[in-house]
């Protein structure tokens, strides 16, 4: 069941999105080879609770941390730990803030450093075809064009989008209906209707799009050990157009 959210609901998520965001601002800061993202997640779990805001991830599932950190050919889900980055890396730092019961969900990927012609253009792809959804997130259009304006951009550019792992609803709940794949054929779906509010978060990689999960039955890698980078915003749909809710 989709869940519709009033306008004071929607106000709510976006208090915890603009923590959530200012989170993200600071983390960029932090971005330098050396740093590890264990202390990363210190920090953002020291931000959230400065703010009045818990991380929503930790303990979900026996999850851990207040964040993801997925560094290279990670696609998502790493764990965050004391490896220092080093310059030439990218990573991308994954949380779902809680505030007053109310969630709000967003990832980064960052250059570490100087990086590659490959990973700064992965990196500009895969933020411009979040963007490219976030266009389609109009009242009446359906899920599959979110999907599809994605889709069509990255590969058009030459990544492969993830399938494995997608976006999806959110409010009170982390995972909510509907579900919101980043690939695949227009005009399907869910129609989008006001109060709807969901995550818009593409995966894309360098070489295939397929996937593996480490022992740790979490950290999820790119099969062919290519690079990965993800961007995530929350967002509500209005009778204004969609409105991001983590906006930085």
């Amino acid at each position: 069941m989709i869940i519709i959210k009033t306008k004071e609901q929607i106000e709510n998520m976006k208090k915890a999105g603009e923590i959530l965001a200012a989170c993200h601002r600071e983390i960029a800061k932090m971005i330098k080879p050396g740093i590890t993202t264990l202390e990363i997640d210190a920090f953002a779990e020291s931000f959230m609770k400065k703010h009045g805001a818990t991380p929503e991830q930790k303990g979900y599932n026996g999850y851990q941390f207040a964040t993801c950190g997925s560094p290279n050919d990670v696609i998502c889900h790493g764990f965050p730990n004391k490896t220092p980055l080093k310059d030439g890396d990218i990573v991308t730092i994954d949380m779902v803030v809680n505030l007053n019961g109310w969630l709000a969900d967003s990832a980064w990927s960052y250059a570490v450093g100087n990086v590659s012609e490959e990973a700064q253009k992965l990196l500009d792809v895969t933020k411009e075809s979040l963007y490219k959804g976030i266009e389609q997130a109009v009242i009446g259009n359906r899920i599959g064009d979110i999907s599809h304006a994605i889709q069509t951009y990255a590969e058009a550019e030459g990544f492969s989008v993830v399938r494995e792992f997608i976006g999806h609803g959110i409010g009170q709940e982390m995972h909510e209906q509907p579900q919101v794949p980043h690939y695949g054929p227009p005009h399907r779906g869910p129609r989008l209707k006001e109060g709807m509010v969901i995550t818009i978060e593409p995966m894309l990689n360098t070489g295939t799009y397929r996937s593996k999960i480490d022992a740790d039955g979490w950290t999820a890698r790119t099969l062919d050990g290519g690079l990965s980078a993800q961007y995530e915003h929350t967002l509500a749909i209005t009778a204004d157009g969609p409105i991001i809710l983590t906006q930085q």
